[in-house]
């Protein structure tokens, strides 16, 4: 008969190997076996299943079945008492440390992954890679500021290539200042149809939404921390926000609408509207996407064209002529500039 060693038997009491199974079973019927019967099974002399007879010790009596069963329930409550005092302490340790932010656990119970916080760029990009590569059927997207810098529609081109590659649609607003950027033009000009872009005054803040279910938002203003949106409320919200914008902007392939004033360009009458409303030269400009230099020539020229001595006249004189709100005047004389028609 083969032997056994200690490392072949890694069981307890309630689960015998089967030599094991079989000498301890001949030694209940029998009362018991000999020493040498146990040999190839030094299992059952280590889980006291065995004893040495104490009036012949070539032989081994069975301890008896019951006392068996006693001692492996005391085992059983043994190893179940630990595991309870294991899960008390791990209860504890959560309410411990859940009770030093009540309000942040509670928060973060309620929104799960609905809003997440992404910190630095690193992330917000392997965040909107994962977006990108999900999206099967629709992008819509606005981009603040002014002319697209070149090498951000280059580093961006591969995953619009292939969005365009599973049929996505891609929709695109921007501020009219971004019409003169011969890189946008060359960009939508590869697209083809698989992208339209609009342009307006102004726009909000960058957004991107991936087929109305996920939309990304910058948190803060270098755009270092961003808010990744799954809540349905708020990506419905932002999906309205932009199809209304949508509405109100004009084709990149269209004209942008005649003033109506004679010496008066389209920008120098978003200008004029933002002056009317008391903002800043910095202020204007940031909102139109150009820069602090370029808005106060522009604000020269419109004062020159409207005969404006000084800001506050410029002001008036803005608002003679219908320029601090929606062009819907008819005919007006500019002021000190002779006849000029306003149509």
């Amino acid at each position: 008969m083969t032997g056994y060693g200690a490392d072949d038997h890694p069981h307890g009491a309630d689960r015998l190997c089967e030599a094991g199974d079989r000498v301890y079973s001949r030694a209940v019927r029998r009362g018991r076996v000999p020493r040498v019967d146990a040999e190839p099974v030094p299992c059952l002399l280590e889980l006291a299943l065995l004893h040495p007879d104490p009036d012949d010790m070539d032989w081994l009596v069975p301890t008896a079945p019951q006392e068996v069963m006693t001692r492996l329930l005391r085992e059983v409550q043994d190893e179940v008492s630990a595991s309870q005092r294991r899960v008390g302490a791990a209860v504890a340790a959560v309410e411990r440390y859940a009770g030093l932010a009540p309000s942040v656990v509670a928060g973060a119970a309620g929104e799960g992954t609905a809003i997440r916080v992404l910190d630095g760029l690193s992330r917000i990009q392997a965040a909107m890679d994962e977006a990108t590569e999900a999206c099967t059927t629709e992008v819509l997207t606005v981009q603040p500021g002014g002319i697209r810098p070149e090498h951000e529609l280059t580093e961006g081109l591969h995953r619009a290539l292939a969005l365009r590659g599973r049929g996505v649609r891609m929709r695109d607003l921007y501020t009219h200042v971004a019409r003169h950027g011969q890189g946008l033009l060359n960009y939508l000009e590869l697209m083809g149809g698989s992208v339209q872009a609009r342009t307006l005054d102004e726009v909000i803040d960058r957004l991107i939404l991936f087929d109305r279910t996920v939309a990304f938002i910058p948190a803060n203003a270098d755009r270092t921390l961003a808010l990744e949106l799954r809540h349905p409320a708020l990506v419905e919200y932002l999906v309205t926000v932009f199809e209304r914008l949508w509405r109100l902007a004009i084709p990149l392939t269209a004209p942008l609408p005649d003033t109506g004033i004679e010496g008066i360009s389209h920008r120098e009458q978003s200008i004029a509207a933002l002056l009317a409303e008391g903002h800043q030269d910095a202020v204007i400009a940031e909102r139109l996407g150009i820069s602090v230099r370029t808005c106060r020539a522009h604000i020269a020229r419109l004062s020159e064209t409207l005969g404006a001595a000084s800001r506050t006249q410029l002001g008036v004189r803005i608002a003679q002529v219908g320029l601090d709100g929606p062009t819907s005047v008819t005919s007006l004389t500019l002021p000190d500039q002779g006849s000029r028609t306003v149509r």
